[in-house]
Formats: structure tokens, sequence, C-alpha cells
């Protein structure tokens, strides 16, 4: 089991390294006008999501590994309250590429302003997922 959580911990955080950076990406993306600087982003943008998202289905997948050996935690509430929001951040995950695609096609649905409100959204998942976890509310 604790293989298991170190290897979760470990995607985990390559996860949310691409859902911190990815969005702020798309503040900068958005103000840029200059082709070679659009195709930068363009190219940042892509390898940045397919390493975020190697990162997201190992921490699920070592996550779900760990409620199929300990099923018993899947009876708390701090566990089911986590999982909803991990159901949730995979969301903002797929909301991220919706808006990788829209910049990329040259489609800027939003404001650089509105891009940095987003940009915050994973550290609120954040803080509440580390505490469900750790202190098991």
């Amino acid at each position: 089991m604790l293989w298991l959580k170190a290897l979760h911990v470990v995607f985990v955080v390559t996860w949310f390294a691409g859902l911190f950076y990815l969005p702020r990406l798309y503040v900068y993306h958005a103000v840029t006008t200059d082709t070679p600087g659009l195709a930068r982003f363009v190219v940042m943008e892509r390898r940045l999501f397919f390493i975020m998202t190697v990162g997201a289905l190992l921490a699920v997948l070592f996550g779900l590994a760990m409620v199929f050996a300990s099923p018993a935690y899947l009876a708390q509430g701090w566990l089911r309250l986590k999982l909803l929001l991990v159901a949730l951040l995979v969301g903002y995950h797929f909301w991220c590429y919706r808006l990788m695609r829209s910049l990329r096609a040259g489609v800027n649905p939003h404001s650089q302003r509105w891009y940095r409100w987003f940009n915050e959204l994973p550290s609120l998942f954040l803080i509440a997922i580390v505490i469900l976890a750790v202190v098991k509310p």
C-alpha cells in the first residue's frame, strides 16, 4: 500500500504542476499577437497537456489501486468527497483541453483576466483534497 501511495503522490504532483502552469500559458497566449509567439504557445501547451494527462491517468490509476486494495475506505465520507473533487478536477482537465484547442484554432473565447481567475481553480481543489486526505475530517 505504501508503494501505491508514494506513486499516487508523485503523479498527483505531476498532474498539478501541469494544472497550475497550463492555464498560465493561456494568459500569455491570449495576449500574444505575433505568429512565432502563437506557434510557440501552441507547442508548449500541447506538450504540457500530454505530460499532465499522463500524470492524471497514473494518479487516478494508483488512487484506484489503493481503493481496490482497501475498499473499506469507501465507507468513509472524506474519501467519497475526495473522489467527487477528483472527478470535478478531471472535468477541469478536459476544460483545459477544450480551451487549448480553441486557442490553437485562433479562437480566444476569454480575456486575459478570465484566464488568470481560471488559473486559480486548481489551487482550491488542491487545498480541499489535501485536507481531506491528510486530516480525514
